[in-house]
């Protein structure tokens, strides 16, 4: 699933206008503290008829844009919230009910989160190969390389999760089955006999060794034929079936079985432990002074004020040209260092520092992957005031057998756990988009506990409840109640805040002032996409 096309694309039409420029210096109607502590916005429209970068469809795309020249914390955290997505400076928005693969912002419960059988074993795969340099080149992890998103005009972005800066999801966040899509009963059939089997054969179940070891050492004598006076031979793979239906079977505090059990070695099988391991269980390597690779993952400012930052920029943008030309196929020149600082360095997002806790405090950060001394993967990730939210993961090839854009996601969930440890209303991992009718972007479904955000109402929505309304139709309201409609909806328009010759206004004031057609239309549609509350707190900037 390349999106070099789209990413191309996307970055041409969100670069900004000749003569544009970011600083804005002294403007008149705001105190003293100036417009660095303001978001700053021009909107741009609706962008259509665009080549979608998921289903390569010519013309389905559909987004509003604008171009940020400054972006606080807060309202990147309330336009996300209804549905925004930024890559770069530029924050995009979905037509949802127009483009063909309609994008639905996710995100998921990190304090909840338990790893499943697929995060689990890439975790036990990186831990093995730190500490005994043990290398795996298999693919069956049950996950598929597929990168996060980092959006620019229709994704999210292109992160853990397909090359997309602009449209198409692209770090391999999680892997997806590659199997060909069966009926949910099937598919949950198949599954939970997977999963038992597995599930047994890691534990080692004593029972079930005993039985093989009955059927190998009661061997009927050569030429008698069967043992009669024995039960028939039977798998091992139907007895952890017959099992299982037993424990459904069985009324709880009622221990008679249903059924006669086969005949199996005395030795009673141990109960499995009730705990379930955390993601930072997996993550901590014990026996640290012995092993094979060291592996250290740094958090850096995005910014070349930073030392850190700026010493690693070089290496940095060489794994972010080398990954591109190798994952997705870009020609050199459109992954240089320009396109890479505009891409993934250049933030609107204003630093923040608050008594509240987070230590490294609120922006954009690059969370840098070390091995031995030597960067090989880079997650670009936001921390906001409710989540962390994932733009972008980039890693050297090389190294795709340790299926880093799982084990990024794992470990930026971990990094979303340990914040809210110090603020509690920090506490969860956004994910970028959720795009059904797109198979490859469906493993973001497969961390829980998650939610989608309902397009109309902007309620937040347990995945298990939109599955069956997607399945029905690619483009769906999740808000069972017809009547709860957007809560934050323009409600009075003269109130919205405009940045117009250097002077910041009320709308009401702004359109007397303004000479030439009126811009009622576009002004209105602005606030309409951003909410009240956003649209009173930011500035438009209008030439």
């Amino acid at each position: 699933m390349s999106c070099s096309s789209v990413g191309r694309c996307f970055r041409l039409c969100a670069a900004p206008a000749a003569g544009e420029q970011s600083g804005f210096g002294a403007l008149r109607g705001l105190p003293a503290a100036g417009a660095d502590m303001y978001t700053i916005l021009e909107y741009r429209g609706l962008r259509d008829k665009a080549t979608c970068g998921y289903c390569r469809g010519h013309g389905g795309k559909a987004s509003h844009g604008m171009w940020a020249h400054s972006l606080t914390v807060q309202d990147y955290q309330d336009l996300i919230d209804r549905g925004w997505r930024r890559s770069g400076k530029y924050v995009y928005k979905p037509l949802m009910s127009q483009t063909c693969c309609p994008q639905y912002t996710i995100r998921l419960s990190a304090v909840n989160y338990q790893p499943n059988k697929s995060h689990k074993k890439v975790l036990k795969k990186m831990q093995k190969f730190l500490q005994d340099g043990e290398v795996s080149h298999t693919t069956s992890d049950g996950i598929s390389v597929e990168p996060m998103d980092s959006q620019a005009d229709s994704p999210i972005s292109c992160n853990v999760f397909c090359k997309d800066k602009s449209d198409v999801p692209e770090d391999e966040l999680k892997p997806l089955s590659s199997e060909v899509e069966e009926t949910e009963k099937q598919y949950g059939e198949k599954e939970m006999e997977k999963d038992t089997e597995e599930t047994d054969k890691e534990s080692g179940d004593p029972t079930e060794t005993a039985t093989l070891k009955t059927n190998v050492h009661c061997m009927p004598n050569p030429g008698k034929g069967a043992d009669t006076t024995r039960p028939p031979c039977r798998k091992a793979k139907d007895i952890r079936k017959e099992r299982r239906l037993q424990k459904l079977l069985i009324p709880k505090g009622d221990e008679t079985p249903l059924t006669e059990p086969p005949a199996v070695s005395p030795t009673a099988s141990k109960p499995k432990a009730n705990g379930t391991k955390s993601v930072e269980e997996f993550i901590d390597v014990p026996d640290s002074k012995n092993l094979a690779h060291r592996l250290e993952v740094k958090l850096v400012p995005v910014s070349m004020e930073d030392p850190e930052f700026a010493s690693s920029f070089d290496s940095s943008a060489a794994l972010y040209t080398k990954y591109q030309m190798s994952v997705h196929k870009d020609l050199p020149y459109e992954c240089g260092p320009e396109e890479f600082t505009r891409f993934l360095c250049d933030s609107p997002l204003e630093p923040e520092t608050r008594p509240d806790g987070v230590s490294c405090g609120y922006g954009s950060f690059h969370q840098q992957y070390w091995l031995d001394g030597k960067i090989i993967a880079v997650g670009v990730i936001d921390i906001l005031p409710y989540c962390v939210s994932s733009v972008y993961l980039y890693y050297d090839p090389d190294y795709s057998f340790l299926s880093l854009g799982v084990y990024s996601a794992l470990r930026e969930i971990a990094f979303t756990r340990e914040l809210q440890k110090s603020v509690s209303d920090l506490c969860y991992y956004y994910m970028g988009f959720y795009i059904h009718n797109c198979p490859k972007m469906r493993y973001k479904g497969q961390y829980k506990p998650s939610q989608l955000l309902c397009p109309e109402s902007y309620f937040w929505v347990p995945i298990e409840k939109c599955l069956p309304l997607l399945e029905s139709s690619k483009y769906s309201r999740f808000n069972g109640n017809p009547k709860e409609g957007d809560k934050d909806h323009l409600s009075e328009l003269n109130r919205v805040r405009v940045l117009h010759k250097r002077t910041v206004m009320p709308y009401s004031v702004y359109k007397k002032r303004r000479k030439g057609p009126s811009d009622e239309t576009v002004v209105k549609q602005y606030a309409t996409l951003v909410g009240q509350t956003c649209a009173e707190r930011m500035l438009l900037y209008r030439s």
